[in-house]
């Protein structure tokens, strides 16, 4: 009896709920399971709302740090982004699953998660564009062909053209002498840019985040900076052209990272396009102005590059396993790289003062908004 009574309080005590299914997950339910989540691990998770849609949908994120809520000098902070277009979902379910698996790996004191989660200060945002989503997904359960259905916010715009265009400005500060980094927002940016985007560079303003991906579909290959080529348009016509940051080694690892640790990223043909080891500087593909990794990086100094994860925009939900597999150490190893990629190792192995931050300041140039300093300073 008393075997009996420990397994009942051991039920109780753990919250013991099934796992994240494989399948496909509309509003409401994304929303139950980012709070399912949370309450299988309360002491290290947090859910909060960035801001709402166009249709009043919150746009949730899942946090994840030994002390949710609070930003500790040290420790930098990292985020993903999924679903920005409405009809790539397998983003969205990627990071669901993310989730779980960070929770129920801490929970087992699997140390390298443990590592993670107590080293670093994660943010999961599984839905950019609910909307969109909502609307993509009705088109699937009605059979609806359509490559563009639910790409869109219910504004009819796309999030990833969105942006404050910054790279207009870097490439005439590169010409003509000025800031290469932390560039002002323009005035009344706000009236230019949706909902969506607007809480975005909201949260981006708000915290700071030094490493992040945004999640998409349509190709297999891991996208970085600059996205915008130098010479957008010449005569009319999109030009490509490889576009590299000052930060284009870095860049080109972080690409890397995530492509050999993909089940096939790295093999280069997929979805009828090769990219040499699966990875392609954004402009040098297709130049696109104002989006959104190009922002976090001339705005603020985050490193984003842009994961493109699927042939198939919405896969089937009997693929979603598969996905998760060969994503899964992708997604960890890319997490891994704010102390292998960047200084955080020798960072932590000294006391800083507050001449030495700003020192660090100078060679880095990753500050936080709210006190001027760099990320790993600020209280």
């Amino acid at each position: 009896m008393s075997d009996l009574v420990s397994i009942f309080l051991q039920l109780l005590l753990f919250k013991l709920v099934a796992p994240v299914t494989f399948r496909h997950h509309r509003y409401d339910d994304l929303v139950r399971t980012l709070y399912k989540v949370h309450n299988e691990c309360p002491h290290v998770t947090r859910v909060y709302s960035i801001g709402r849609s166009v249709k009043g949908r919150h746009l949730y994120v899942l946090e994840f740090s030994d002390y949710p809520g609070i930003h500790e000098p040290l420790e930098p902070e990292v985020k993903y982004v999924g679903n920005m277009h409405g009809n790539e979902v397998l983003g969205r379910e990627l990071l669901l699953q993310l989730s779980e698996f960070l929770c129920e790996e801490f929970r087992n004191r699997n140390q390298r998660i443990v590592q993670l989660v107590e080293g670093t200060r994660i943010h999961i945002l599984p839905s950019m564009n609910p909307d969109g989503y909502e609307v993509a997904a009705a088109a699937q359960d009605r059979d609806i062909s359509g490559y563009l259905v639910g790409r869109n916010n219910a504004n009819g715009v796309d999030l990833n053209r969105n942006f404050p265009d910054l790279n207009t400005y870097i490439y005439y500060n590169e010409k003509n002498g000025g800031p290469n980094h932390h560039l002002p927002l323009p005035d009344n940016w706000k009236n230019q840019v949706e909902p969506e985007t607007q809480a975005v560079i909201q949260w981006i303003r708000s915290f700071n985040f030094v490493l992040s991906a945004n999640l998409h579909g349509g190709a297999v290959v891991a996208n970085y900076p600059y996205d915008k080529s130098l010479e957008h348009r010449v005569r009319g016509f999109r030009r490509t052209a490889n576009t590299p940051t000052p930060d284009d080694t870095l860049f080109q690892k972080l690409a890397k990272v995530y492509s050999y640790a993909h089940g096939w990223m790295h093999q280069g043909w997929n979805c009828g396009d090769y990219f040499s080891d699966g990875i392609t500087n954004g402009a040098s593909w297709y130049s696109l102005s104002k989006g959104m990794q190009d922002f976090n990086y001339l705005h603020t100094n985050c490193f984003e590059i842009t994961l493109e994860l699927s042939c198939d925009k919405f896969p089937r939900q009997e693929e979603l396993q598969r996905e998760w597999l060969s994503n899964r150490e992708a997604l960890i190893q890319f997490l891994e790289q704010i102390s292998a990629s960047l200084p955080v190792k020798l960072i932590h192995s000294t006391l800083l003062s507050t001449t030495i931050c700003q020192r660090l300041y100078y060679m880095l140039g990753i500050k936080s908004k709210q006190t001027g300093l760099p990320w790993w300073c600020s209280g």
